[in-house]
């Protein structure tokens, strides 16, 4: 009859609760079905054990139920301790089994272990042999190494937590992602399962069958291969690796872009692209470069600096075609040069320097400065085109063409008060050891020239007119000439030469534009140029002080929730079959286990 009473009181009590307008969450852990009821004041003071018969035993705590062979449940202190076949469902999305767990529901707390398999649909399974379920944050965690298995991706770490209503993943140390088209490995990984993106920070390594990506902080999309890094961040691509402040990587498009502090490093012919932005193509194998760009190549043990406002470098390896247009310069020991565009073929050994063309309106137009120009030792040489041509076997200068217009000019080294110039339609050259030996100037020559004695006394000044002109050079410097078909032309004192007949028609010295050292290649505003801002990847939780923090707090219940040896027996793990939820004999336990406690 006390029993009946005490029931009844129960039903009376739950029903005035549901009537309320706004009812009171029920922290208290309620049981749904018991089997095999006992106490055991030895082993589990002030506890209820229960143990399944027929049917596992089952609990329900705020959304979530939990299905057990054996539990021991502290009613008061509610907090239960379940053993063998544990299978914890919450909702319809959420589901984890293990072999045993220790919850609290006063804070929602579980800890998990043996064998834990935590799954969220659609298609998300965690495997650990310990975690720890926070179900008032919806969080879960484990340091003890981890696998996570989603439609894409298989993904292990020491250390892991898992953000369920945002579907995240952060993991830390040894992280490392397995797909059969790439591998993954980072110190700390953000990976969001719905979007399957990873966030990376620290050292990471990306590796895909054609291309292989490391930085410190970075961006990948998994799911289609693309991403970036903002931090130490290098791209081995078609026998390119790539440096840059950040860099942009698409698998799709074949395609890779990188901005501030640039260098592409050309593994094959050794060159290297310095930019602070640039464009890579894989299936054009191109590259394209822009904002104080410079590209170094080594030629015979000297390197070649090549600048323009642009550079784009196409082609397969063998026959890379470099272009520099608008403002381009190149220099190297002993050779330097500028013109409007640059275009070198490394198949043929042909460079090219081209002029700009003169517009319609030519007023106030500087011509001279139009037209390409290099400077050999102290020789100025212009033209409206200029050709350089290499040995493409050796990479050494073989010879040299300037069409057109063709002019070479020198100050007079030792008077210092005169230049000595020479000018025809077309010059042609000869390198030896890549020095300038030897030029003829061909058709419509002239030649004005300072003539010294063994002691460096002036003789006179030699003019001249003929239809070629030869002429040998010794470090760099005018060493002789000679003059072929009808030659027309005297010596004359300087004192019998006015200063206007000093000077060839169409001669301009552009002594002040010469290149002198690699740094001459870049202007003004080259050197000014303001880097735009990396847009960067904001700092991560950092788990493992987080969970340090949370060791350390005393009202975390699960560090309170001491041992049971009883939990410690071995269990033999199978599959449970979905239960049957309904109350039947147990429907009025909780209201008996008030009772007895």
């Amino acid at each position: 009859m006390q029993k009946l009473f005490y029931f009844l009181l129960f039903i009376v009590f739950s029903n005035l609760g549901f009537s309320q307008d706004k009812p009171v969450e029920d922290k208290q852990i309620n049981i749904v079905y018991g089997g095999t009821f006992t106490k055991d004041e030895v082993k589990a003071p002030g506890a209820s054990i229960f143990s399944k018969d027929d049917r596992q035993v089952q609990f329900q705590h705020q959304g979530a139920d939990l299905w057990c062979d054996y539990a021991i449940f502290y009613q008061k202190e509610n907090r239960l301790k379940a053993v063998g076949n544990i299978r914890l469902q919450q909702g319809d999305s959420v589901q984890m089994t293990s072999g045993k767990v220790d919850y609290d529901g006063n804070t929602k707390l579980a800890k998990a272990w043996e064998s834990v398999v935590l799954e969220q649909t659609p298609g998300m399974k965690l495997q650990t042999d310990t975690l720890r379920f926070d179900r008032e944050k919806q969080e879960a965690y484990y340091k003890d190494f981890g696998t996570v298995i989603d439609s894409v991706n298989t993904l292990t770490s020491q250390i892991g937590r898992y953000y369920m209503e945002t579907k995240k993943y952060q993991f830390l140390d040894s992280v490392h992602i397995d797909n059969p088209q790439y591998t993954v490995d980072s110190k700390q990984l953000d990976y969001y399962t719905t979007s399957k993106n990873a966030y990376m920070y620290g050292p990471s390594t990306v590796t895909g069958k054609a291309y292989k990506i490391y930085c410190e902080r970075g961006f990948y999309d998994t799911k289609i291969e693309s991403g970036y890094g903002i931090k130490n961040t290098r791209i081995d691509y078609n026998n390119r690796i790539i440096v840059g402040d950040s860099v942009y990587f698409n698998k799709a498009r074949e395609f890779a872009s990188a901005t501030n502090n640039i260098v592409i490093t050309d593994t094959i012919n050794k060159g290297i692209v310095r930019a602070h932005y640039a464009e890579v193509y894989k299936a054009k194998d191109s590259v394209f470069a822009t904002k104080r760009a410079v590209a170094i190549s080594l030629v015979e043990n000297d390197s070649l600096y090549l600048h323009g406002d642009k550079l784009m470098i196409t082609g397969k390896p063998e026959k890379r075609v470099l272009r520099a247009f608008k403002n381009a310069k190149f220099y190297k020991t002993d050779l330097s040069g500028k013109a409007d565009s640059i275009h070198v073929n490394q198949e043929t050994g042909l460079t090219k320097l081209i002029g700009r063309k003169i517009p319609a309106s030519t007023e106030e137009i500087d011509f001279p400065k139009f037209y390409p120009i290099i400077w050999n030792g102290e020789n100025q040489m212009t033209g409206d085109s200029i050709h350089l041509i290499s040995n493409v076997k050796t990479e050494k200068l073989d010879s040299l063409k300037v069409l057109d217009h063709a002019f070479i000019v020198s100050l007079d080294t030792v008077g210092k008060v005169g230049y000595n110039q020479a000018k025809g339609i077309n010059l042609f050259g000869k390198f030896i050891e890549n020095e300038l030996k030897e030029v003829d100037l061909i058709s419509n020559t002239e030649v004005i020239y300072w003539m010294y004695n063994d002691d460096q006394e002036l003789i006179g000044i030699n003019k001249t007119k003929c239809s070629k002109i030869n002429i040998t050079f010794a470090n760099n410097d005018v060493e002789d000439l000679t003059f072929f078909t009808n030659p027309d032309g005297e010596i004359s004192p300087e004192k019998d030469m006015p200063e206007e007949t000093r000077i060839l028609e169409g001669m301009v010295w552009r002594g002040d534009e010469r290149i002198l050292t690699k740094d001459d290649i870049f202007d003004e505003d080259d050197n000014n140029i303001k880097l735009v801002v990396i847009q960067g990847i904001e700092n991560p939780i950092d788990i493992d002080a987080e969970e340090a923090e949370r060791s350390k707090n005393s009202s975390d219940p699960i560090n309170k929730i001491p041992e049971n040896k009883a939990t410690n027996s071995k269990t033999t793990k199978t599959t449970p079959k979905k239960p049957d939820v309904s109350p039947k004999k147990d429907s009025n336990l909780n209201a008996q286990l008030k009772k007895s406690n």
